[in-house]
């Protein structure tokens, strides 16, 4: 297969130009239907592809995983494969959009008329992810509304007639909260209930804020991204401050970062160490590329890897800062209550007579508040047994462990620890107007990985971009109506857990193995060379083909063996037992999970099915169409027609 000619010494004269200057504005560019939009400065793309990396997982699932696994060796082990798969693989995806311009569909097809299906595989994931984190969007917003409201309506239990609800007795305010008035949820999967109104009205309000953000293209949605990337870290800042001086603060950072090594031994933990890297930076989804299509052809996306991908890692470990700052502030309350409580049960035994003077502690037990953890829990271990009564250990580890992960951790725990503080509306307006921002600059990408692979590939879509940009919203808001169920949580967990990380592994394998096997891993670091006008490191070619590539597989199959293995499971709400437990999905909702799965991953054999029949009826046509994948011109303008580069593509072609 005889490579394409790269362009010419004429071709390549804007490459000496600044990257300042090879950004251009869409203003300037709408004259000519062949031109292609693009960033009016770097500063706008850094907030983009931030933005989009950034999101909730980095506030509310990276915490938890570090945390469960290791704490300070997690972070170790996570900085590793960052450097060896995250970076290299992100990097692969941002070369691949600035060099062939196109969305995830443009490119995969460019390499190949067969590959196409990668890409129209990466929009039904982004679609399904879309569907369900706008809900969250949604449950951010209701939260927000109610945040002006003092005292917050979370604060304290509700009364029925002057008695106290027994659900909310049993769990606390926050979680009756959730579940009960935001939620109104169900006791399992099986039973839908109605919709839920507030949310309804919730998830129409976030599609329409997404849909105005969007709906002129990245100069729109940019706009919004000045606040939605940038306002998440003056909270983060605010919070991080504030936890610092709570008192419990310390101890819940050095259980964050007390490094367990032990934890390294643990297949599981590589897995979700992977994993987490995998969703964090955003491979697979197509948002990386799209975002880079709209680059100079000069522009130095190999620095552009490492800088995003180490404001990603940064940024959580500031979240996992503040979130345990003030988790442990919690903890240390509830702790102190259990102290208290037990002292008192102590203190009216004993006068009662039924506990021996020898039995009790040393310390001022009158006093609890003066009580130091360490003395109580020395003293309960060697005698809390032979106590009578229901005394209990107050364990502040397992007092953090209480629901730190996802809307757990956002809409129970993190909102109980505020409640709290002085100020609580206040403080509690500002963490869900940090949540709604996150989800947004996501959401912008998220949705850009489906409009910019779509519009490029077809130009009805393209001419009417303004429309489908609407028409989407609109489907994705009655769609997302599943979500605003009684029963929604549970499709939310459902869709979070299986909808996408399955085919997102896949479509990187294939990526990866696309590049460096089938394309040629040399031939790309060439064309990155005469793109950026220096050559990346040797040390790639091995990466992508053997380093990545195994990594990507090793991290499908143990996914996949792992739900193989163990039948999937969610967390359902006990509305007698005012609980959560662990229930097994029922055989309708597996046939779901298995659905989404195979429908997102239908378009890659079917393309290659699609592209081999073509190959059958044109024969002679088939080295013109395969491996035609070529540096773009790098002149200073960044808006080459890709037309006129097949055009270019194909006379060459036919002279060789």
């Amino acid at each position: 297969m005889e490579k394409q000619p790269l362009p010419t010494d004429d071709e390549k004269t804007g490459t000496a130009e600044s990257e300042v200057d090879g950004y251009a504005g869409e203003e300037s560019q709408q004259g000519s239907s062949s031109t292609r939009a693009g960033w009016n400065s770097k500063i706008e793309y850094f907030l983009a592809q931030v933005g989009f990396s950034v999101g909730l997982g980095n506030v509310w699932r990276f915490p938890y995983l570090c945390h469960q696994n290791g704490g300070g060796a997690f972070l170790l082990l996570y900085v590793l494969l960052m450097l060896i798969v995250g970076i290299p693989l992100f990097f692969l995806e941002l070369a691949a959009g600035q060099a062939i311009r196109q969305g995830s569909i443009g490119v995969w097809r460019y390499i190949s008329p067969r590959l196409a299906g990668i890409g129209y595989s990466s929009c039904v994931v982004c679609f399904f992810v879309a569907l369900y984190y706008n809900v969250i969007l949604a449950w951010s917003l209701f939260y927000l509304g109610n945040s002006f409201q003092y005292p917050l309506p979370w604060e304290t239990c509700p009364e029925h007639r002057n008695v106290t609800v027994k659900e909310c007795e049993k769990s606390s305010p926050t979680s009756y909260f959730w579940y009960r008035k935001a939620l109104d949820i169900t006791d399992s999967i099986d039973e839908t209930g109605s919709f839920n109104v507030y949310i309804v009205c919730c998830l129409l309000a976030a599609w329409t804020v997404v849909c105005l953000g969007m709906f002129k293209g990245i100069k729109s949605s940019v706009k919004v991204m000045y606040f939605s990337s940038i306002f998440p870290y003056v909270v983060l800042f605010c919070f991080l401050v504030r936890g610092l001086m709570l008192d419990g603060a310390l101890e819940g950072i050095s259980h964050m970062f007390y490094p367990k090594l032990a934890f390294w031994a643990d297949v599981q933990v590589w897995r979700q160490a992977a994993t987490q890297v995998f969703f964090a930076l955003g491979l697979g989804f197509g948002s990386i590329i799209a975002y880079s299509s709209y680059n100079p052809k000069n522009n130095n996306c190999h620095r552009d890897a490492f800088t995003v991908s180490f404001i990603n890692f940064l940024t959580s470990v500031l979240a996992t800062l503040v979130v345990f700052a003030v988790l442990g502030f919690r903890a240390k309350e509830k702790v102190l209550t259990c102290i208290e409580s037990n002292l008192k049960e102590l203190s009216e035994q004993f006068h009662s007579g039924y506990v021996d003077g020898s039995l009790m502690p040393e310390f001022n037990y009158s006093d609890p508040r003066s009580v130091a953890l360490e003395g109580y829990r020395s003293w309960f271990k060697q005698y809390g047994s032979k106590v009578p009564g229901n005394l209990t250990d107050c364990d502040l580890e397992k007092e953090m462990q209480a629901g730190v992960e996802g809307t757990g951790l956002a809409f129970i725990a993190f909102t109980e620890a505020m409640s709290l503080l002085p100020g609580s509306p206040f403080w509690s307006a500002l963490f869900f107007l940090m949540l709604l921002n996150l989800g947004l600059s996501t959401m912008f990408g998220t949705m850009e990985g489906i409009l910019a692979p779509l519009t490029d590939r077809f130009k009805t879509l393209a001419n009417n971009k303004t429309k489908f940009t609407i028409f989407s919203c609109i489907v994705g808001f009655v769609i997302g109506l599943l979500f605003t169920q009684r029963c929604g949580n549970y499709f939310v967990t459902m869709f979070d857990d299986y909808s996408a990380t399955l085919p997102l592994i896949i479509v990187v394998v294939f990526e990866t193995f696309s590049v460096s096997w089938l394309y040629g891993a040399d031939r790309f670091l060439d064309d990155i060379e005469a793109m950026l006008g220096w050559r990346p490191s040797v040390i790639y070619k091995y990466l992508w083909k053997y380093i990545c590539l195994l990594a990507m597989v090793g991290l499908l199959l143990a996914t996949t063996i792992r739900m193989f293995i163990k039948r999937p499971t969610y967390k359902a709400w006990n509305q007698e037992t005012a609980s959560e437990e662990d229930l097994e999905y029922p055989g309708w909702a597996l046939a779901v999970l298995a659905s989404l799965i195979i429908f997102a991953m239908m378009p890659v054999p079917v393309a290659l099915i699609h592209a081999l029949l073509q190959d059958r009826r044109k024969p002679t046509s088939r080295d013109t169409e395969i491996g035609q994948y070529s540096i773009v011109s790098t002149v200073d303008t960044p808006l080459t027609d890709m037309s006129e580069l097949d055009l270019k593509n194909g006379v060459a072609a036919s002279v060789s």
